[in-house]
């Protein structure tokens, strides 16, 4: 079993209660645990979309924000995003902004159930992927407004967490001063 195979599992503070396999953790009734999310732009301001691969427990080849994960016991959730992007998509040039610490979701497909504390960041790139097929299914590049519009229209097509988060970013004035340095280009990747 490798080192990203294992969650924290945690109290409503955040707290460590200990450590479970992921495989096992997830199902019916999840307990708390520590995730992280990203979202990955490039400079011309579009957001990288993923389908998870169809070898995942939780949402099979559903479409979701860029990365996704869990830090290990004594990992920060911004070193645990860093790792992330390198190891689904390659990414390592790369800006990273903690923007909603102190997110929480649960969402539930197929039985499974997700239930995490799940801060969020932004991060901006324009090196090349280098996509991990065991992780990622498939990939495109959207412009952030088109796809806020599309989670509008069709929230469904979209893992519920990448919605509701994707809608707090939009609404979030850090972030938005941060998404337009980088893409009114006053800002290098």
């Amino acid at each position: 079993m490798i080192s990203e195979d294992i969650v924290v599992l945690v109290n409503d503070k955040n707290e460590p209660l200990g450590t479970a396999p992921k495989l096992y953790v997830h199902g019916g009734n999840t307990p708390l645990h520590r995730g992280f999310s990203v979202f990955l732009f490039n400079i011309r301001g579009e957001l990288l979309l993923q389908q998870r691969s169809r070898k995942k427990k939780t949402f099979p080849l559903v479409w979701s924000n860029s990365v996704c994960g869990h830090p290990k016991m004594l990992e920060s959730a911004l070193q645990a995003a860093k790792r992330g992007l390198k190891y689904e998509i390659g990414i390592t040039n790369v800006k990273v902004y903690e923007i909603l610490p102190d997110f929480r979701y649960t969402a539930k497909q197929d039985g499974v159930k997700e239930n995490e504390l799940c801060p969020v960041f932004a991060a901006f790139s324009n090196q090349a992927l280098k996509i991990n097929k065991e992780e990622v299914e498939n990939t495109c590049w959207i412009n952030w407004n088109e796809f806020l519009e599309k989670i509008k229209e069709k929230p469904t097509k979209y893992s519920s967490w990448s919605v509701e988060e994707a809608t707090l970013l939009s609404k979030n004035p850090s972030f938005n001063k941060l998404l337009a340095k980088y893409t009114a280009k006053q800002e290098t990747i």
